[in-house]
């Protein structure tokens, strides 16, 4: 049965969005699926083009004095909000307000920046205690790049922004956009998979040959007393390369990868305070091609660390991405707020039953996936064992061998309460293997949540009981 491209907003997070932006949550609702649109894009093409052509002659006979008026795309209509006027700006002013100014590793939650001769004060989101924890902790003798994102799924505040750069210590890994995504990209295809062919966490498939090799040879159907059966579920816990290669090049559309990529922020930008690259994905004809996209077997496919929380908050979110922000607040010299920050979404990626789907991939990936020793002991752990956990986990050489990238995406949703948090992690290991991703996720997760829980009991709020 189709699935609705939007979904309905809960009520509980109604406060989180204003009045235009419900709007748009309701309208998307009546939207085409994806599904529609790969089935159909192919034969509308043409049909468009026509009536494109008809529509524009008819309109410059017709109405030649509004010509200009109409054509000018909406965001183009009108110039960003001054920032030198005293008068409130926008989310995408903010850019240009704070210029240069570095924000990665800060050790203020308030900072002064100057505009056009005029002092502002922006206030941060960022949780400096957890930064600073998390900063000193950074294993910078073996890692070349360190990138470590914390972000609220349900506000895009983002919570901690560390970083760690040996070859140029001025640029940003959690913003650089140059890494391979390997099996990160997994989540996209699973998503696809159960959107576009209905599959479950219990659905069976097989393969031949090792889990994490990919040759042609295994691109296949054919089935032998060597052929493998496993779950769904269980295929992306353990990262099973040629089942999801051959879910890329046998079973779903040629675009398919691309469209849900897209929908999950590969190839477009999305709103930040900062100059953020775009993550990239590139999808061709080739049947091999697109099971190296899928399985994340390539180097093509790269993610930055803010992107990789951005994609785990859809899954939180039930479908339905956050934008990310790191700047709560701008007053000027007198003390006047000109920007306040409030949540906003992308649109809806995958339908609720989609992202529900996911979830219980990612879980498995902690409980008894490749992410299963870094969490060890979760159970057991007086801050852990009162949260849901789930995640995924890849590592790809660079083409000169000579460093190892390796990832940890996930979240961590309080059992009894309403707290959440997302975090991506990438380090560059050189020729030893340091701290790992995973273990600087957890590291995050619980000096964040230990710290929140401690806050709760002081203030008699304390659900552990």
């Amino acid at each position: 049965m189709p699935l609705f491209r939007g979904k309905k907003t809960p009520a509980h997070q109604l406060d989180h969005l204003d009045w235009r932006a419900y709007q748009e949550r309701l309208r998307r609702q009546y939207l085409p699926t994806r599904r529609d649109r790969l089935h159909h894009r192919k034969y509308s093409g043409f049909v468009l083009v026509f009536v494109v052509l008809l529509l524009g002659v008819g309109y410059w006979v017709l109405a030649p004095g509004s010509r200009e008026e109409k054509h000018v795309p909406a965001r183009q209509a009108t110039a960003p909000a001054a920032v030198d006027t005293g008068a409130r700006i926008e989310k995408s002013d903010v850019q240009i307000l704070l210029g240069s100014t570095p924000l990665v590793n800060l050790k203020e939650h308030v900072l002064q920046v100057t505009f056009d001769g005029r002092p502002y004060r922006v206030a941060t989101s960022l949780n400096l205690d957890l930064q600073q924890y998390l900063l000193k902790r950074m294993d910078r003798v073996n890692s070349r790049y360190i990138g470590i994102v914390a972000m609220e799924p349900d506000t895009g505040r983002i919570l901690t922004m560390a970083g760690f750069n040996k070859i140029d210590p001025q640029q940003d890994p959690c913003l650089t956009a140059d890494y391979p995504a390997a099996s990160l990209f997994k989540i996209v295809t699973a998503a696809a998979a159960v959107e576009e062919k209905g599959y479950g966490a219990g659905t069976r498939l097989k393969f031949n040959g090792y889990k994490h090799t990919l040759y042609k040879r295994q691109l296949t159907d054919k089935t032998n007393r060597y052929t493998n059966s496993i779950s769904f579920k269980d295929s992306f816990a353990q990262s099973v390369n040629p089942v999801f290669g051959k879910i890329g090049a046998l079973y779903l559309e040629p675009r398919a990868l691309e469209v849900y990529g897209e929908a999950f922020g590969f190839n477009r930008s999305v709103n930040f305070e900062l100059p953020w690259p775009t993550s990239r994905l590139a999808v061709d004809d080739d049947t091999y091609h697109r099971a190296e996209i899928a399985s994340g077997f390539n180097r093509q496919t790269t993610l930055s660390p803010l992107h990789g929380a951005v994609i785990v908050s859809a899954v939180v979110n039930g479908g339905t991405p956050v934008e990310p922000t790191l700047v709560d607040r701008i007053t000027d010299d007198a003390g006047k707020p000109v920007y306040e920050t409030r949540p906003r979404f992308m649109e809806a990626a995958v339908s609720a039953h989609t992202a529900e789907v996911l979830r219980q991939l990612m879980t498995a990936t902690v409980t008894s996936g490749t992410a299963r020793k870094i969490f060890r002991g979760y159970r057991r752990s007086k801050v852990l064992s009162r949260l849901t956990l789930g995640g995924k986990t890849g590592s790809i050489f660079n083409r000169a061998h000579d460093a190892r990238f390796d990832w940890y995406v996930g979240y961590a949703n309080e059992k009894k309460g309403h707290e959440k948090m997302v975090v991506a992690v990438v380090v560059a290991h050189e020729e030893y293997i340091g701290i790992r991703a995973g273990q600087y996720a957890r590291m995050a997760i619980e000096h964040y949540f230990k710290d929140y829980f401690a806050r709760q009991k002081e203030n008699g709020e304390d659900s552990s009981g």
